[in-house]
């Protein structure tokens, strides 16, 4: 038994002997907190544009020129590679190569050699979309789109000659204006804006490479007409989304206040009007808008288009019919919007036609006409009834939205603007 424990003992002994050499010889380091461990530093991130690293390549910018096809660019670059074989594999659905146009942008990508030997090429569609076109032995090409940026503010501008003036003078997009109109397009006339007249809007603007491209969404704004403050709030409802005032009643009514954008009145309503063009005095029972050829018309509300076609006096006319009382008409098109016949249905805000100066008319323009009960009325003074309002049920989580914005819209001081990063929903 002795002779089986021995040589078990003896092991162990010099294992405890060996493991206490090391450690006692060991220089043993204890993590202290408070000691500053030098990071290992970072190698340098290459420079991205459209995945591709900038900083490897020489970059030069161009221009299509007239009559200037991809073949043409391609084949004057000189790229090794079968070029008519790749062209005849661009199918639409790849890259259409009938859309390159006069004047849009493309960049090479060159590398840094003896030769400046190009590398890719990047076609511009618009500010977010491209196509990359590799150049190497594999030709191949795919789209690249840059990532929009939504910066959210709160901005305001008083009237003192136009909205869209006022818009540029105030360092505002100039496309905010068409946003409001069409958000107010039902409670304030941008036909007849007054000096003083002001609006403060939350919205986002949408950026590109720090340079913006449109507008985003708005989330509230109020508009000063006359004296009187109209408030327009974002809300979705049912899955749609709409504006609504403060007490939840819908921006929407069953009538724009006008057919067309940015135009002006040149005659109105009158029971004794001369004509410019027959000399002789008669009524006017409509409204002129003069604006120029080819701007569009849209339709005053949903209904049923029950005449068109081509008048004597009227030029190409279109009458609609909204419901039993209301039907409204439009004279002088110079041509009509396409889908437009007898007994096509119409939406509120369809284009309908444009403005042109047949029939009696000694200039482009667009004579509106309304009936109610068969009998003209005055188009600017007519009335009409708002829509369903924001229901019960969404009403306390419409005050929430109310709430929220309306603090903002009201607390920052005239003449001021606030700036910050949106918040993705």
């Amino acid at each position: 038994m002795l002779k089986k424990i021995l040589p078990i003992f003896v092991l162990s002994v010099i294992t405890v002997l060996l493991v206490d050499y090391f450690i006692g010889t060991a220089d043993i380091k204890l993590y202290n907190p408070s000691q500053t461990i030098k990071p290992v530093a970072d190698e340098p991130q290459p420079i991205l544009e459209y995945g591709i690293p900038v900083d490897s390549f020489c970059v030069t910018e161009y221009t299509v020129k007239r009559d200037q096809t991809l073949s043409k660019i391609l084949f004057g670059l000189n790229i090794p590679g079968d070029v008519n074989a790749f062209l005849l594999s661009l199918t639409p659905d790849i890259f259409d190569v009938k859309k390159v146009r006069v004047g849009a942008r493309y960049k090479i990508f060159s590398r840094k050699d003896s030769l400046q030997t190009p590398a890719y090429l990047v076609y511009e569609v618009s500010p977010v979309e491209y196509f990359v076109f590799s150049l190497t032995d594999s030709l191949y090409v795919y789209p690249f789109k840059k990532n929009i940026v939504p910066l959210r503010k709160i901005s305001e501008a008083e009237i003192k000659t136009s909205l869209w003036v006022d818009m540029k003078a105030n360092g505002l997009n100039p496309m905010l204006a068409l946003e409001l109109s069409d958000i107010f397009a039902w409670t304030v006339d941008f036909f007849g804006l007054f000096k003083g007249d002001k609006f403060r809007v939350i919205y986002d603007e949408l950026y590109v490479d720090s340079t913006s491209i449109g507008i985003g969404t708005i989330y509230a704004a109020w508009f000063e007409h006359r004296g009187e403050r109209f408030y327009a709030f974002r809300f979705e409802q049912d899955s749609v989304v709409s504006y609504w005032d403060e007490k939840g009643n819908s921006l929407r009514k069953s009538f724009l206040k006008a057919p067309l954008r940015f135009s002006r009145i040149s005659s109105r309503f009158s029971g004794n009007r001369f004509h410019p063009v027959l000399k002789i005095y008669r009524p006017h029972t409509g409204v002129d808008y003069a604006a120029p050829e080819g701007t569009p018309v849209m339709a005053l509300g949903d209904g049923v288009v029950i005449d068109m076609g081509y008048d004597r006096a009227a030029g190409n006319f279109v009458k609609i019919r909204h419901n039993s009382v209301y039907t409204t008409g439009y004279n002088h098109f110079s041509k009509f919007a396409k889908g437009i016949t007898r007994g096509a249905r119409v939406k509120q805000g369809d284009i309908i036609g444009y403005v042109g100066r047949t029939g009696y008319a000694t200039g482009p323009h667009l004579d509106m006409r309304v009936w109610m009960n068969g009998s003209p009325i005055d188009p600017l003074k007519m009335k009409s009834p708002p829509v369903e309002p924001v229901k019960q049920e969404n009403l306390e989580a419409f005050r929430n939205v109310v709430a929220s914005f309306s603090a903002q819209l009201d607390s920052i001081k005239p003449g001021s603007k606030m700036y910050y990063a949106a918040q993705k929903e």
